[in-house]
């Protein structure tokens, strides 16, 4: 694998991304480079960033555009652009990595195969606490896991067990496009210029990765289980406006009902606008 980049997701919640990114200076495999993709937050997300710059032993680059509402799909485009690495690991700016994390989608990468991953939600007022105080999460033992369950900081632990499953197992999901998430998804830069990377049709919160994945899978790209292996612990939050999840919805049924393997709208498009 030449080069391994991570793609974060975020919008206007420095708080929260930057113990995001305290997460990756303890992975027991750092990134070759880190990609904020910025869609649209306000100067206080940079001056986060640039602190992170000056700390951080590896590449950090910030990609940024405009605040014209929830474009997610057209901001990790202009990530998958600016990645030098050959293989690019999707993750949020409310997702603080395990410290295995990243180890973990390395080694599991395979050709002709993208990732996904799970996730342990933390609750309301443990993800206050673990902001207001800077908790070190990523780095607490299963002793102290094993209390967060027991109060109900956390809603389960199965995601933090690391399970030594075979290919078999890990393949049985292979035509499964439900069930993957960005927030912890990764895949070979090559496939996703392949199917034209995110579809920027996908506006408001919602569908834009189960449209990817299925592209990926309709141009033989399968979908690998990373689960009891590589996971990440979300930060609780509002669930973001659905104003625009039926017609996010009705996009991803017009998909469905065709063979269609490009975006309709995506690095093709931004490249050559």
């Amino acid at each position: 694998m030449a080069g391994l980049a991570v793609v974060i997701t975020t919008y206007n919640w420095p708080t929260a991304l930057e113990a995001v990114l305290a997460g990756y200076l303890s992975q027991q495999r750092p990134p070759d480079e880190l990609i904020v993709a910025d869609d649209g937050s306000r100067e206080e997300t940079r001056t986060v960033i640039e602190a992170f710059q000056e700390a951080a032993p590896f590449k950090v680059k910030h990609v940024w555009h405009p605040d014209q509402g929830f474009r997610a799909g057209a901001i990790r485009n202009r990530a998958i652009q600016s990645a030098e690495s050959d293989y690019i690991v999707f993750t949020d700016g409310d997702c603080i990595p395990a410290p295995w994390f990243l180890a973990q989608h390395e080694r599991l990468a395979e050709t002709g195969w993208f990732l996904s991953g799970n996730r342990v939600l933390l609750s309301e007022s443990f993800s206050q606490q673990v902001l207001e105080e800077k908790l070190p999460v990523e780095v607490w033992t299963w002793g102290q896991w094993l209390a967060a369950r027991r109060d109900k900081s956390i809603n389960r632990l199965l995601p933090l067990c690391r399970l030594p499953l075979g290919r078999h197992y890990r393949h049985r999901i292979a035509r499964q496009w439900e069930g993957a998430k960005t927030c912890n998804l990764s895949a070979w830069k090559t496939d996703l210029l392949a199917v034209n990377g995110f579809d920027e049709d996908y506006t408001g919160w919602g569908m834009e990765d189960s449209d990817l994945v299925l592209r990926l899978i309709r141009n033989g790209v399968y979908h690998k289980d990373a689960r009891f292996a590589a996971s990440v612990f979300h930060l609780w939050h509002q669930e973001n406006p659905r104003d625009q999840l039926e017609e996010n919805q009705r996009r991803l049924k017009q998909l469905i009902e065709t063979d269609r393997i490009q975006a309709r709208v995506g690095i093709a498009q931004a490249s050559s606008a």
